[in-house]
């Protein structure tokens, strides 16, 4: 694209702010990009360094945006039109102050470790930003998700990629096993059992696709291949996450977790758990390197034979920052859509009672479900016999943190 403009020579994959950037400090006018000696000089704030008082004067040390430290000015606050940059420079450093115990009205002169952390909490703030709208731009489903972290400095992880689906290991082959429904209307006049079939012709979801089975139990919904539409009852699952939901940095030393901005009904499904699917001999191998690191991202499919693992740790989506409690609000379900083969259930979570907005989201590493009798899990189809949903490699002893009443002190 970029290359085609004239007067410029830079690499097409720059953003368009790049691109102007680039065009301001070399002082060229280019229409394609709406610079032109109107504008050529006009500037903007990236954020603010540091602070100062003189008699009654407020002065702000500027980092423009797309220029380099070196060319950072001074400006009092009547030349600053950045309003949001202000307040968020004077919330973060009222936050510092209280957390150095010092008085929350700002000093006439900030200290150099003071600046340098406001210049650090705003290059943060940034990658933050950046971060989040990368996951926006990769997710498939509804649910939009935002990025918080007002507790350190830590940034975006560094290995995570950010998937929708399974993504299937190395040396694995996946043969799609499905069939498809011939019903009009599934809830109200299955045909033939319809897809619930396969569980004694129980409906897995009421009219407002929240889940009526009991934890244990199979969820089959229609799939490809069935007759009925999109708008289906017994489609829930497939249409992903449709809540806004916050990624967010933990203050009590958990890391990284994620809470619901929206109101969550009990029974409602949440979201996935995906990652990178591996034999559980590679399970085992990688395991060993995740206990060094006191992760947790191995989670068993071992619905009726542990053949093969889920592995978040690079590959995920927001459930990889989904923390363990003792007491958890999602339970964990198994799903067969377009693949009915037993040993790869996608893997859901359902809200165990409702979720306020504003509330973490948590699942127990080592949740246990009463096993289910013989009888009323035995399968129309000879598909076999159900089992416990799957839970999280089991490997050492790790230390539980969800500080709940009922903690048992320990992750495993």
């Amino acid at each position: 694209m970029a290359e085609n403009l004239k007067g410029c020579s830079v690499c097409c994959k720059s953003s368009w702010n790049q691109l102007q950037d680039l065009c301001r400090l070399a002082k060229l006018s280019c229409p394609a990009l709406g610079i032109s000696k109107r504008n050529l000089y006009d500037f903007e704030v990236e954020y603010l360094c540091d602070y100062k008082k003189i008699r009654e004067q407020e002065y702000y040390l500027v980092k423009w945006r797309g220029y380099p430290d070196s060319e950072s000015t001074w400006e009092p606050r009547q030349n600053l039109k950045c309003v949001r940059i202000l307040k968020q420079f004077h919330k973060d450093l009222e936050r510092e102050l209280l957390r150095r115990h010092h008085r929350s009205k700002p000093p006439r002169h900030l200290d150099p470790s003071l600046a340098n952390y406001l210049v650090q909490k705003a290059k943060q703030r940034r990658a933050l930003q950046r971060w989040e709208q990368e996951l926006n731009a990769k997710r498939s489903h509804l649910g939009r998700i935002t990025v918080e972290n007002e507790v350190d400095l830590d940034g975006p992880p560094r290995a995570f990629v950010y998937i929708n689906e399974y993504r299937v290991g190395e040396g694995i082959t996946l043969n799609q096993v499905a069939v498809g429904c011939e019903c009009q209307d599934c809830l109200w006049a299955p045909a033939g059992g319809c897809c619930p079939g396969a569980s004694l012709h129980k409906f897995a979801y009421n009219d407002q696709g929240q889940v009526r089975l009991r934890a244990g139990l199979p969820i089959y919904e229609c799939n490809s291949r069935c007759r009925c539409g999109y708008d289906c009852p017994n489609r829930v699952v497939q249409k992903g996450i449709r809540y806004d939901l916050c990624i967010f940095r933990t203050d009590d030393g958990r890391g990284w977790g994620v809470r619901t901005l929206e109101k969550i009904r009990k029974n409602s499904f949440v979201m996935e758990y995906v990652g990178e699917i591996i034999t559980s001999e590679e399970a085992e191998r990688r395991g060993q390197i995740y206990d060094r690191q006191g992760a947790t991202y191995l989670f068993d499919l071992d619905y009726v034979e542990d053949v093969y693992t889920v592995d978040a740790a690079y590959y995920g989506n927001i459930s990889h920052f989904v923390n363990h409690s003792c007491d958890p609000n999602l339970q964990v379900y198994n799903v067969f859509i377009d693949n009915l083969d037993e040993r790869l259930p996608r893997i859901a979570f359902f809200a165990t009672r409702t979720i306020r907005a504003g509330e973490e989201l948590t699942f127990d590493y080592n949740m246990q479900v009463d096993p289910v009798d013989m009888e009323s899990t035995r399968m129309d189809s000879n598909f076999g016999l159900a089992g416990l949903p799957g839970s999280p490699k089991k490997r050492v002893r790790i230390e539980c943190k969800c500080g709940t009443e009922s903690c048992r002190k320990y992750l495993f």
